[in-house]
């Protein structure tokens, strides 16, 4: 059986105001003595099999430099690859260059996925971060010069005080970008976090509603297929590690703060990089029963436009799950559709996503 598999790298230049990822600033020797011990993590418990998907991501991986991304392709040449193998490496626009883009060409990586969240300055400036569409420009023509075809770009909207004109400059601006995917979040403001301390949330929902709506419309509009709640693709080039967890199967996670679910166990490492950076990688682990992996497998596979697969669920769990009460109330409400022997969220619903998976669960 082929797996899938998170790394995590979480040096950062600076630290978003949004982010509650397990990050901490680069310090070489910080990055030296990680790298060296991920190598050790991945030895001691990578099984062998056939890798469909890497993704490396943060933190900022691109925060590596040239001696680092040595040290991290000695870890990657520990996997085997599927000959249709998905290797996607998240970036900072401000970190890459010719130079950059090629070593990790050379690196096997195939899909980039772009960091920019937005071209507003008083966005960018609530954020923490730095972004300019000509330097975007720039980059993604020089990534298609090496061979970079399959490129997403990260994108987040509902931040304080954010009109519907600013979000539509930034989808005017992403679009002109043409990446073959893009991720369009809504801001969460997760607690600890500096935004989630200054200001609790971001737009009302009225205008968060119209907001992905407009995103929505606009994207399919120019060709991209919405087949996940903040997903959006061209030409089928679905981002299929993500895949991986809306479909609730196994991967492995490796590093600080990843988590994993492997042979019916969730796992998380430890997000204290002294414990990690001295051999003690796993915090917790916990066997998952099979009423609770039905509730991951119903509430990830609801994220995606198209749903959760009925006869696949018959044979899996020998239920039909449309015949739940609680789903057929749903259905009655249409706040669920059936069609195809699929269940899904009704589209015109998918911005209340979260409320319907609560009264689901």
């Amino acid at each position: 059986m082929a797996r899938s598999v998170y790394i995590h790298i979480p040096f950062c230049k600076s630290i978003c105001s949004y982010c509650d990822f397990c990050k901490v600033f680069y310090v070489k020797k910080w990055a030296d003595r990680y790298l060296e011990e991920l190598y050790n993590e991945i030895t001691d418990r990578y099984e062998g099999e056939l890798i469909k998907t890497l993704y490396i991501g943060g933190g900022s991986p691109s925060q590596l430099n040239e001696h680092d991304l040595e040290k991290l392709e000695k870890i990657i040449n520990l996997f085997q690859f599927t000959e249709d193998y998905e290797f996607t490496f998240e970036a900072n626009i401000n970190d890459l260059n010719d130079i950059y883009l090629t070593r990790l060409k050379n690196m096997k990586v195939n899909r980039l996925s772009i960091g920019i969240e937005s071209f507003d300055e008083k966005k960018l400036k609530l954020m923490g971060r730095d972004a300019d569409f000509d330097q975007a420009s720039k980059i993604i023509k020089i990534a298609r010069s090496k061979g970079f075809d399959n490129i997403n770009i990260d994108m987040i909207y509902g931040l304080p005080n954010e009109s519907l004109n600013t979000l539509k400059e930034d989808v005017k601006k992403v679009l002109k970008l043409k990446p073959d995917h893009i991720s369009f979040y809504s801001l969460i403001f997760e607690p600890n976090t500096k935004l989630f301390l200054h200001y609790k949330k971001g737009v009302s929902q009225d205008e968060e509603y119209e907001m992905y709506s407009y995103i929505k419309r606009t994207l399919s509009k120019a060709g991209y297929e919405h087949y996940e709640i903040s997903n959006y693709a061209k030409n089928g080039k679905y981002a299929k590690h993500n895949l991986v967890y809306w479909n609730n199967d196994e991967y492995y996670g490796f590093g600080l703060g990843a988590a994993g679910y492997l042979h019916e166990v969730r796992y998380e490492n430890t997000r204290s990089i002294s414990k990690y950076l001295d051999g003690n990688y796993m915090y917790k682990r916990e066997l998952v029963s099979i009423e609770d992996e039905k509730k991951n497998k119903l509430m990830l596979g609801l994220r995606l436009t198209k749903g959760v697969n009925l006869n696949e669920w018959f044979l899996k769990y020998g239920d039909n799950l449309e015949a739940d009460e609680n789903i057929q109330k749903l259905i009655k409400e249409k706040l669920l559709k059936v069609e195809n022997n699929y269940l899904f969220i009704n589209p015109k619903k998918l911005y209340v996503m979260n409320e319907i998976l609560i009264r689901i669960i």
